[in-house]
């Protein structure tokens, strides 16, 4: 079974330490990298391919660098990303989880669902997830919706004019923060993997 790689973002070294000890006891866990800001995740998300970043939300030199940093991965790479928080707000925590693209959270003050989290994200779309990308959805309208899942390659039925869904689809980029067709549809590969597998065999099959 191949082990699951992990870059463990933290710049507390007790607390560093802790997760270190914790997933060194797991044979199916491997921790590749550890960093201790944003811009050293970010280069070894790209170098040493994790499947999962887990982001202290709270990094010392700017309030948005767990976040920044976070989202920068997941736009870049393949990782998922779960963030760690001493914030107990949970309004707080699924907001900072939709702005960094996030596939779950963990409280620290919850540590021991660390583990758990980790094999369920790794393994496919959790509770958590699509409680995030629904909030992450939550600002587009129904027709906006439709054509989301157009784009997602889900096959549907759209009854606007051509230019009326390229409107929607500039439209739904801007409210996600995406620049492009290519980035929603590897940021949301995490939420709705079948959705894309859908559309890879449509590309094969063409």
């Amino acid at each position: 079974m191949e082990q699951i790689r992990i870059i463990v973002v933290e710049d507390d070294p007790d607390f560093q330490y802790l997760i270190q000890q914790t997933l060194s006891a797991q044979a199916d866990l491997a921790l590749v990298s550890c960093c201790k800001d944003g811009e050293d995740a970010f280069l070894a998300a790209t170098q040493v391919s994790p499947h999962i970043v887990l982001m202290d939300l709270a990094l010392p030199t700017d309030p948005m660098e767990g976040v920044l940093a976070a989202r920068r991965i997941r736009l870049t790479t393949k990782a998922k990303v779960i963030l760690l928080t001493s914030y107990e707000d949970p309004a707080i925590v699924v907001q900072a989880s939709v702005k960094a693209f996030a596939s779950a959270y963990v409280l620290k003050s919850q540590f021991p669902l660390l583990l758990p989290t980790i094999r369920e994200t790794a393994q496919g779309v959790t509770p958590q997830a699509h409680l995030i990308c629904s909030a992450l959805l939550r600002s587009l309208t129904p027709a906006e919706m439709a054509v989301f899942q157009y784009m997602l390659g889900t096959p549907v039925t759209l009854h606007s004019s051509e230019k009326t869904i390229a409107n929607q689809q500039t439209s739904i980029l801007h409210k996600l923060g995406l620049q492009n067709k290519q980035q929603l549809r590897h940021v949301f590969s995490a939420y709705f993997p079948r959705s894309i597998e859908v559309k890879k065999r449509l590309n094969q099959d063409s």
